[in-house]
């Protein structure tokens, strides 16, 4: 309740009545883990009536939740999904919805669906009413703004190249990061991809280190049609990601797969080291 007790709007809200009850949240809806509360109201503002239902409807929305296209994504899908046990419903306020609808409508656009019709933001509360409002501009002074990944034309895999060609390439960007990806069914038959990062000692850019695994999974999981031409096995594929960061925004220029004994990409990483770009 604390981490969402400054979303608030102080007015009246509308009575439960007896027809709901509280239940714990499940394991399977990780979004709404760690959000300050760990029950929740059943049925749910989605109408969802039972637990097996609210599991089911809520996984394709995990999906976008795990991208962080909006800082607030998580508080926004989990009032809906699973609202907080108080004594009234606490909708999330129109301003939050549009503020999440406009950084994460093109989530949806990327995988070619426009924003669902169940999350039209006219169906919410204006702000002046109790609901859970958007704190965006703080936000920005709290916390530092990350580069943001964005959609984009799938860059070729690379399998056949000279570590002079790579030293070219990395020359001409401003990241590399070697990432590990597998993937996995979920018990609902939805694609999962495990995603391990390791910085290479290539220029970062605006990445920090403790920032790059979470931005890179971020990358693949928006642009999860790229990630699916990686994964083309259930066995884990290793791959360099070349790219820039402009204007906040992170393009990835150049993948190279990564074979066992890939002596051509290890030794421009050693390389780089001592390289002088043109």
């Amino acid at each position: 309740f604390f981490a969402l007790s400054g979303f608030l709007r102080v007015a009246t809200g509308f009575d439960i009545g007896l027809s709901t009850k509280c239940v714990v949240i499940p394991k399977e809806m990780d979004m709404c883990h760690k959000i300050g509360y760990s029950e929740m109201r059943l049925p749910n503002l989605m109408g969802h009536t039972s637990m097996a239902e609210v599991i089911l409807k809520s996984t394709t929305w995990q999906h976008l939740a795990h991208t962080d296209c909006h800082p607030h994504v998580r508080t926004f899908l989990c009032s809906l999904f699973a609202p907080i046990c108080l004594d009234t419903f606490i909708h999330p306020c129109r301003s939050m919805c549009v503020a999440v609808r406009d950084s994460c409508a093109p989530v949806f656009t990327c995988h070619g669906h426009p924003w669902p019709d169940s999350l039209d933001c006219d169906r919410f509360p204006a702000d002046e009413d109790m609901c859970l409002a958007s704190l965006t501009k703080e936000y920005k002074y709290l916390h530092k703004v990350l580069p943001k990944p964005a959609c984009q034309a799938c860059p070729a895999v690379e399998e056949f190249f000279t570590h002079k060609k790579v030293l070219e390439v990395f020359c001409d960007n401003n990241f590399a990061v070697k990432v590990k990806l597998s993937k996995k069914r979920t018990v609902f038959g939805d694609q999962e991809y495990n995603i391990e990062c390791q910085v290479e000692v290539i220029t970062q850019g605006s990445l920090l280190p403790y920032e790059t695994q979470s931005v890179i999974q971020q990358w693949l999981l928006i642009n999860e049609n790229c990630t699916q031409r990686m994964t083309l096995t259930h066995r884990p594929m290793v791959y360099l990601l070349v790219g820039n960061i402009e204007e906040g925004i992170i393009l990835v220029n150049q993948v190279y797969r990564w074979q066992r004994r890939d002596s051509q990409l290890t030794l421009a990483t050693q390389k780089w080291r001592y390289h002088k770009c043109l």
